[in-house]
Parts: C-alpha cells; structure tokens; sequence
C-alpha cells in the first residue's frame, strides 16, 4: 500500500507542476490533489524536495530498465532522453527551482548506472584496476550528462536520437580503446632506445 500511495502522490506532484512552479506548490496542494491528509504525505516523505528527488529516482529506475550492455548504450541514453521529455513539466519546474542538484544528481545517477555497466562488459577478459573503470565511466558520465544538460536548458529543442546518433559517431570504440590503455596485463614495450 505504501508504494500505491507514493505513486498516487508523484502523480499529485506532476499534476500540480503543470499548473504552477515548483516553489508555489505546497504540501497542502498535494495532500488535496491527492486526496489524503498531510499526515499520510508526512508518513512517506519529509517535504516536497524528498518527494521530487523519490519521483527522480522512480524516473530513473524505469528509464534504464535492463539496457546496460555496450550494444545497447544508445538505446539505453535515448530512453533516459525520452524518460526526461516524457517528464517534461516535471523535469524542466526541477530544473528552473532551487532543486537543480536533484535533476542533475539523477541524471548523473542513472547515466553512471548506464555507463558503469558498459564499461564493465568491455572489460570482460582484461585485467584493469576498479579505479580505472570507474574513472572511465565517470569521464563518459559528466560529457553525456552535460550534452542532456544543454538539451534541458534549451527546453529540449533538439531530437534525441539525433543527438544519440552524432555521439554515438563521436565516442565509437573509445570505451574500449581506453581501457586497452589502462590495462595492467598488457605486454611490457619494447626498449624505444633500441
């Protein structure tokens, strides 16, 4: 039940946010919207910016829905895009209040989940050191998030395919290339002074 009431209050949140900013909603509004008393709202969530970053959280837990592999990578980005234009009122109220951090922090969150992932599957057989796989994916993390960054303040003028498609042509077979670079088994060079 509790799960059906946490829906039942992102979908009062996103309602309201189609109405009104972010900063003019109360917990009142959302407790009327949703038809509970604010005591039920206080139960599940400590304010309104717990309730947004929960709604994040949700977003991305859907968005990403099994596509982690380096085959689908795209697939997997495009469905973060489309999770983020689906939410549009949502996203874009976040993103103007004084919870920019929360939009940015799930997109960092859910695109790290994505990325670690691919990066993991392209080191299959290659000994490389955690650290370097993480740095791999953190690198690949800040240019995808900051590229959905430009997209959002744009107000999402811009097909995400498109932008999907041209990184993909930009970034194809870097994944890998880089951790051939960091490996740790790989064969010693020759001396170059012979």
């Amino acid at each position: 039940m509790s799960q059906v009431t946490k829906r039942a209050l992102e979908a009062s949140l996103k309602h309201l946010l189609l109405q009104k900013p972010l900063n003019k909603i109360t917990i009142n509004d959302i407790a009327e919207d949703c038809g509970i008393n604010r005591m039920t709202f206080y139960y599940h969530f400590k304010d309104i910016y717990d309730l947004v970053e929960w709604c994040c959280e949700e977003d991305a837990s859907r968005a990403l829905a099994g596509n982690k592999t380096y085959e689908t990578w795209q697939q997997g980005l495009l469905q973060i895009f489309e999770a983020v234009q689906d939410n549009k009122p949502f996203i874009l109220n976040v993103y103007r209040s004084v919870s920019r951090e929360q939009v940015e922090n799930y997109l960092y969150r859910i695109t790290f989940d994505l990325l670690e992932g691919v990066v993991e599957e392209q080191a299959q057989g290659m000994s490389v050191r955690q650290e370097d796989k993480a740095f791999i994916a953190t690198l690949y993390k800040y240019m995808f998030v900051g590229l959905m960054l430009d997209w959002i303040k744009s107000d999402m003028k811009g097909d995400p395919a498109l932008i999907v498609e041209r990184l993909e042509q930009v970034i194809h077979g870097s994944v890998s290339a880089a951790l051939g670079r960091l490996r740790t088994d790989k064969p010693l060079l020759s001396n170059p002074a012979e």
